[in-house]
């Protein structure tokens, strides 16, 4: 059954690792996502965008599925639904479709807005045992309409919204969705050690996973990164074994048109990069 996030990263915070979250979009990417967590006895996030809810037919259709699949497929492994980058409607929306976990991203709000929306979203979710992130200082990049300039959080700032007791803090430190340009300055370390030091114990949460060097992803975990996102490099992966699928003529061989025969080498090429991921972030036998 489907898990809050909460105590897979207190767990990950304590012993000095992080939890991957790999946004789905659709059945193959969710199977092959949670056979790689049980196959390296990892937790692990699935990440829900709302455009990728809307493409898969609805928040309850995803919760559906993933359930389904939980019970089927014999995962043991702790695993959390997650709403990303949600807006305050859709977190309600995904609390009472059975989501396990909603990022209510208020980062484009004044801060006494985000404070605000933030608290209502807590309440609400305390009720159902269903854990919140929360976002400060906007992640940089484009996702699914959510577009952020990259800034650095401010550390005061990021302990009024961790003082109100959700359970993972999203704070921008110059990290950015999708691929990184050439000319990206990398991670502020300083800014991530005010973050964490303002915070306490909280954990915290690195968005646009996708790109950062290994030593700096570990080196943010060290300072307290418990969740590392990782979304685009699926994408990027999944599309290369495919676009090779079709330039090596294997759709015109038998029934290699077959769908389930074209998504194939996506599906492996998913699991090698979602368990490469779980390697750098130290979560394997960690479930």
């Amino acid at each position: 059954m489907l898990v809050n996030a909460k105590e897979m990263l207190l767990t990950a915070r304590k012993e000095g690792y992080a939890v991957g979250q790999f946004n789905i979009n659709n059945l193959e990417w969710t199977k092959a996502i949670l056979e790689t967590a049980q196959e390296n006895n990892s937790p692990v996030i699935l990440g829900v965008s709302a455009g990728a809810g809307k493409y898969m037919g609805g928040f309850k259709v995803v919760v559906g599925m993933v359930n389904g699949m939980l019970e089927a497929m014999n995962i043991t492994v702790p695993v959390a639904l997650h709403l990303d980058h949600g807006t305050y409607e859709q977190a309600i929306e995904c609390m009472e479709a059975g989501f396990s976990s909603v990022m209510f991203d208020g980062s484009h709000y004044e801060i006494d807005e985000n404070v605000s929306k933030t608290k209502e979203i807590i309440a609400l979710a305390a009720k159902q045992d269903i854990s919140v992130e929360a976002e400060v200082g906007s992640i940089g990049g484009e996702e699914d309409g959510v577009t952020g300039t990259g800034e650095v959080a401010d550390a005061a700032e990021c302990k009024l919204i961790a003082d109100l007791g959700v359970d993972m803090l999203a704070a921008g430190i110059g990290n950015i969705h999708g691929q990184y340009p050439e000319n990206w300055q990398g991670l502020s370390f300083d800014a991530l050690a005010a973050i964490q030091g303002s915070t306490g114990g909280m954990p915290l949460v690195l968005h646009g996973g996708t790109g950062i060097p290994a030593e700096m992803v570990q080196k943010a975990i060290s300072l307290g990164v418990s969740k590392v996102n990782v979304n685009t490099e699926c994408q990027l992966t999944f599309t290369a074994a495919t676009r090779i699928y079709f330039e090596e003529g294997k759709d015109k061989v038998g029934k290699g048109f077959d769908p389930r025969k074209v998504l194939a080498p996506g599906v492996v090429a998913i699991k090698e990069t979602v368990k490469e991921k779980m390697e750098m972030f130290g979560s394997i036998n960690k479930a």
